[in-house]
């Protein structure tokens, strides 16, 4: 397993932003109001790309958490990117799965919405257009935990392989 968040970059795109609460490095971000940054909160919804690093700057690693009011490195990571996520408990994703947000800043298996209605009916519709963030470059089973075992820095979530879309 790789030490850092990082595997593969062409562009290197990092700001660094004020923690509104716990960060865990790999975690899908988002800027708040605030112009603070938390773990992404809308399942399924249009995300940016960006993702909490490692602090290295620090001396820190990928288990290595952020406090709320600590500088975040943020990467902002584009299409072909690849890093080291994390996926969220209770899925089992292949390689090649689309992976969308948790709403808790881990990705999960994505899943199209296949509702259908009458066009003449229909009053607002939400499109999310920007919810896949990445695509699975390894398979991770994560569905298995049955709360027994013990769990690791990251709960039952595991980390995941991604490439950027």
């Amino acid at each position: 397993m790789a030490n850092t968040i990082k595997l593969k970059k062409y562009l290197d795109i990092i700001n660094e932003r004020i923690a509104n609460a716990v960060i865990t490095p790999g975690m899908l971000i988002e800027i708040m109001t605030t112009g603070r940054v938390r773990a992404h909160s809308t399942a399924e919804g249009n995300a940016t790309k960006t993702f909490a690093l490692e602090d290295e700057l620090q001396g820190k690693g990928i288990d290595d958490n952020y406090a709320a009011l600590d500088r975040v490195q943020e990467w902002s990571a584009v299409p072909g990117e690849e890093v080291l996520a994390i996926l969220a408990d209770g899925y089992d994703v292949d390689v090649g799965d689309w992976l969308a947000s948790n709403g808790d800043g881990y990705l999960r298996e994505h899943t199209a919405e296949t509702e259908s209605w009458d066009v003449s009916e229909a009053g607002a519709v939400t499109v999310n257009p920007l919810q896949i963030v990445a695509q699975a470059l390894e398979a991770v089973d994560s569905s298995g935990s049955s709360g027994e075992e013990s769990s690791g820095a990251l709960g039952y979530a595991k980390r995941i392989r991604v490439r950027i879309v």
